[in-house]
């Protein structure tokens, strides 16, 4: 290799310098406490202080370095910091942050044994970890995916394949259209898996609480005539933190011979604490289930665990053939490409393992368990307020609230303000049509006092 293209890959002084430097940016990003909440740019700024950074010479690494140091970066809400409260945050620990350079560091292929047996085997302890504290057997399995959305697309896929298998062999006509049922408050990601799939999906009404119970399902099949293959419960909605009547909802999809699928992108982490466990009862006879590391088990963007009661069902339908894979998927190896919609794939499973080998299973259901009191501390300032006012009690780690006489100006009036002030990230959410705000608690760095100025800052508007 001669020229250009041996500068960029040979370890010469210039290139061992930018290594030293990006690693001393990373030490300088990891050592902050906090991280600048920092905050969104307009384009006309970007396109002024970073265009042309992609041309045929090259800025050279340590410009473009500064570049990102200094415009990109700052213009990234940094998701990490304790005040950032929407969506759901992510809170990695210091040691699944390091190894996540680790991994890129290494250049791992996480698709099949062959190649990474040694991670795709640290990846299934970890699966194996989660399908225990589920209640799955010890030969449930699966594999890490990008995220929750493509975990759920992947079971689905799983499910209606397991179908349209199981009718075949017993000589059944197949539907016009396959369905599937999931609750009116489940997560966004199934109606578009649905799209993508070519499928009806039906929901069914969650009751007063937020939950869909077993007896909702049972009425909402009767809508459907035919090719209803699974059902989707949530174990922890995205807006208010809601665990579905699981058991029920297992009964229902066992009385109706589907597949009963459960969506706990978020909220299922919470099983780790053992004073929550009550409310996950039912979710061992799920036929397969996700949970996001990213979100609430205290790991890097991005990883989605997918596990499955009978992983062999899920190689059926996602093993992808090909003569150059001839080698692989005859070796009779578990290929974690072979276990849901992906192929190439980054061993993204590796730094929750660090991190829970590193720690202990112990120190996670502590930090679970303390982001679940502090949701109830902070519930219990709001209610002493005379203006605010609780939409709902939280049941995990989502306070929901309302300033009482707000409109959804106001909410963002106030929004931008804190964000401006670093003071927090919390933008308006809504329910039933009327705008509120609210907290998604799971990193373990945010504290009552935090969520008390912030809850102070409304009465400064």
């Amino acid at each position: 290799m001669t020229g250009k293209a041996a500068k960029m890959h040979s370890s010469n002084a210039a290139t061992v310098a930018l290594r030293e430097e990006v690693l001393q940016y990373a030490r300088d990003r990891m050592a902050m406490d906090p991280a600048p909440l920092d905050g969104p740019q307009t384009l006309s700024y970007l396109k002024k202080h970073a265009a042309n950074t992609i041309n045929e010479k090259g800025l050279g690494g340590h410009k473009a370095l500064k570049i990102f140091e200094d415009v990109l970066a700052p213009a990234c809400i940094s998701t990490d910091h304790p005040g950032y409260l929407s969506f759901i945050p992510v809170a990695p620990t210091e040691a699944a942050t390091l190894f996540d350079l680790v991994v890129s560091a290494t250049s791992v292929y996480g698709g099949s044994w062959l190649e990474g047996s040694g991670a795709v085997f640290a990846e299934n302890e970890v699966l194996a970890w989660l399908a225990k504290e589920v209640g799955l057997p010890k030969s449930a399995g699966g594999t890490f995916v990008q995220g929750g959305s493509l975990g759920n697309l992947s079971a689905l896929v799983t499910a209606r394949h397991t179908a349209i298998t199981e009718r075949k062999r017993k000589g059944q006509k197949l539907p016009k259209r396959w369905s599937i049922i999931a609750s009116s408050e489940s997560h966004s990601s199934l109606k578009a898996g649905a799209r993508v799939m070519d499928i009806d999906i039906v929901l069914a009404k969650a009751n007063d609480e937020g939950r869909l119970t077993g007896e909702e399902v049972l009425k909402a099949a009767k809508k459907i005539k035919d090719g209803l293959f699974a059902v989707v419960a949530t174990s922890g909605t995205t807006n208010f933190g809601i665990v579905d009547k699981l058991d029920e909802i297992a009964k229902a999809a066992k009385q109706l011979g589907v597949w009963y699928h459960v969506d706990g992108a978020y909220g299922l982490a919470a099983i780790l604490d053992p004073r929550q466990k009550k409310l996950f009862k039912g979710v061992e006879k799920a036929d397969s289930f996700i949970v996001d590391p990213h979100k609430w088990l205290f790991t890097s963007f991005d990883s989605c665990a997918l596990v499955y009661r009978n992983p062999k069902l899920a190689a059926a339908a996602h093993t992808q053939h090909g003569e150059y894979l001839d080698t692989l998927t005859d070796s009779g190896e578990f290929n974690p490409s072979d276990y849901a919609y992906h192929l190439t794939r980054r061993a993204r499973g590796l730094p929750l393992w660090f991190s829970v080998a590193t720690y202990g299973v112990g120190a996670y259901r502590a930090a679970v368990a303390e982001n679940i009191d502090l949701a109830h501390k902070i519930a219990a300032v709001i209610r002493t307020r005379p203006d605010l006012k609780l939409v709902r009690e939280p049941e995990l780690s989502i306070v929901v609230f309302e300033k009482i006489g707000w409109t959804l100006a106001d909410y963002e009036k106030w929004s931008e303000r804190i964000l401006k002030q670093e003071l927090g990230f919390v933008t308006p959410s809504s329910h039933q049509g009327k705008p509120n705000a609210r907290f998604a608690i799971v990193n373990p760095r945010t504290d009552l006092k935090l969520l008390t100025k912030i809850i102070d800052s409304i009465s400064e508007q």
